[in-house]
């Protein structure tokens, strides 16, 4: 039996499934998607979830027509699922409640289809973790390294172009300012869209494993790199034009400005490994 034939003959337990998940994590979706309006940080969150039903929707013949052998094994994965569901909501973790979700689909269509069906349907599911906003420890770990890293660099091009400044941890101090290098300028925040972003642009444009990869890690050089451009421009600007250069309309635009050049970079990258590819088969 097909997975065509399979809903077919099942599309009432399909649809009793959703509700059932609906019932289950709708506080905590619902929870997910105000942390996506407030947060600007996960604001790509509402992108996933769409990008995810057309990677399904672009495969659904491929997917359709695999072959079901359900696998015990996916009862072990449901069961681990409702686990992390459990303990996460005992502790009050978000990260772990909200990717049980995902765990628990991924393991309910091992145990009714099979591997092959999971196997076909593995990328628009799992593409789904990137919605999930990340435990707030490991993002505050990694945020102060990256704003150390962005100052020391951003500081180093401003004396080597005769600019009088000092830095003190994430603090660069200019004669007429003093400009602190904040969370969003840590380059974190470009990354995780841009890691969203890559992975779907990856798979649409790229064939080869690698290249796809290639494409994903270029994701976390090109974020703090133009980061540190930001924050290089803004110390010049704000040497000769003040507080003005560093706040309002034009920190917000620079922050625009930044997230454009990046897209504009990770597009030049998936174009050059596409080049190599074109001349490869010619």
């Amino acid at each position: 039996m097909t997975v065509s034939k399979w809903l077919e003959a099942n599309k009432w337990y399909v649809a009793a499934y959703i509700v059932t998940i609906g019932l289950v994590y709708h506080k905590i979706i619902a929870a997910m998607v105000s942390d996506w309006a407030r947060d600007d940080n996960y604001s790509h969150g509402f992108l996933v979830p769409l990008v995810s039903a057309y990677f399904l929707w672009a495969n659904r013949k491929n997917i359709l027509q695999a072959e079901i052998k359900p696998a015990g094994w996916g009862l072990w994965i449901v069961l681990l699922g409702v686990a992390q569901l459990v303990v996460g909501s005992l502790a009050t973790e978000y990260f772990t409640m909200r990717t049980s979700m995902i765990v628990i689909t991924g393991g309910a269509i091992i145990y009714v289809m099979g591997w092959e069906p999971y196997k076909r349907m593995q990328l628009p599911l799992l593409y789904l973790l990137l919605m999930v906003p990340i435990p707030v420890i490991i993002y505050d770990s990694m945020t102060m390294p990256l704003k150390l890293f962005v100052a020391k660099v951003s500081v180093k091009g401003l004396v080597a172009f005769g600019y009088p400044v000092l830095r003190e941890g994430n603090i660069i101090m200019l004669p007429n300012i003093t400009l602190e290098v904040a969370d969003a300028c840590s380059g974190l925040r470009s990354l995780m869209s841009l890691v969203a972003l890559s992975v779907a642009f990856a798979f649409l444009t790229q064939r080869g494993v690698w290249k796809k990869w290639v494409l994903i890690v270029s994701a976390l050089p090109v974020a703090v790199i133009t980061n540190i451009m930001r924050v290089f421009v803004t110390g010049i600007l704000a040497k000769h034009y003040g507080k003005v250069a560093a706040e309002g309309f034009f920190h917000e635009f620079a922050g625009f400005m930044v997230f454009f050049v990046a897209m504009v970079i990770m597009a030049l990258i998936g174009w050059a490994l596409k080049l190599g590819e074109k001349r490869h088969e010619s």
